[in-house]
């Protein structure tokens, strides 16, 4: 059931070069791999338009061909969908300027492209316009080993980094187009690591955050990918991916393993816990356990993760 329509578009940021997804993402864009039969982008557009949201910008930078065989003009999944090509990745705030023409709306969504998670977008708009907020940033408790958002008792956010409950940020936000005003689209910037504290000391309470209980996955490595694909696929009761014309010999044995496209995996081979890259032939007879397995100018590569 698709929620009432939403008033503003969202902006998924999928430009990123995914380095701690290496070396996956030599392969394919962090928003393409696949996780539990669909592409990650598609799962995060179907949220969206589930929610209502029906105007989408995608920017890109890395493979982007990858993304755009994906998603095409959104069409397939009830959206329309535009680009917002980055010749130079632009970051978290120069990415946001640089498509704010395509947005054309005073307020948009910003949603990262490596992150599911169940928001209710409805109640994160409502917070942001009714506290008269330039950003409002959805937050779950966080963990002080890490950095995360530093607020007051009413959610204005202090700043940023490692403190007894700061609060770990989601990945969707709902902004004003203003609060880009300034910011270079040609050049690389940051939200949290420039564009966010200058916005807070020049106008205070203008940076806000949403406290919820929401469940999330943040996809940053191949563990966080493999284990997010596993366990999507036991809750909506799926087959583990198995990608397009991929041959697997019947001797061979493969436990909690996602093969992408053209994968051949030989007789007797066993994978455990493994992520078979687009094209790989593992030979026969293999055994890897716990790791990814990709393909480096034509030759097999076998990375521990």
């Amino acid at each position: 059931m698709v929620a009432k329509p939403f008033p503003w578009p969202a902006l998924v940021l999928t430009a990123g070069l995914a380095t701690r997804l290496q070396p996956l993402s030599a392969i394919r864009a962090k928003a393409a791999l696949p996780v539990a039969g669909e592409a990650l982008v598609r799962r995060i557009l179907r949220s969206l338009r589930a929610a209502g949201v029906t105007r989408v910008v995608l920017n890109l930078h890395h493979l982007a061909p990858t993304i755009t065989r994906e998603v095409g003009d959104g069409s397939a999944l009830d959206l329309s969908v535009r680009y917002s090509w980055e010749t130079e990745v632009l970051g978290s705030a120069g990415g946001p300027s640089r498509a704010l023409p395509l947005l054309e709306s005073d307020r948009f969504l910003i949603v990262n492209g490596d992150t599911l998670a169940n928001i209710d977008l409805a109640a994160l708009a409502a917070q942001h316009l009714d506290t008269n907020a330039a950003v409002t940033m959805a937050v779950v408790d966080g963990d002080p080993r890490y950095n995360g958002i530093i607020t007051d008792e009413a959610g204005i956010v202090r700043g940023f980094g490692r403190q007894p409950g700061a609060f770990h940020f989601v990945g969707i936000q709902a902004v004003n187009a203003s609060a880009f005003a300034g910011v270079s689209p040609d050049r690389r910037s940051e939200t949290v690591h420039g564009m966010y504290p200058a916005l807070i000391a020049q106008r205070p309470g203008s940076v806000r955050v949403m406290r919820t209980g929401a469940e999330f996955f943040d996809i940053g490595t191949p563990r966080d990918y493999l284990a997010t694909a596993l366990r999507l696929s036991t809750r909506e009761g799926r087959a583990i991916d198995r990608g397009q014309r991929c041959t697997i010999s019947p001797s061979a044995s493969l436990t909690d393993t996602i093969l992408w496209n053209d994968v051949t995996v030989g007789a007797g081979a066993a994978l455990t816990r493994c992520i078979v890259a687009d094209g790989v032939a593992v030979p026969a007879g293999a055994k890897h356990v716990e790791c990814s397995l990709v393909m480096r100018d034509n030759r097999l590569s076998v990375e521990s993760f």
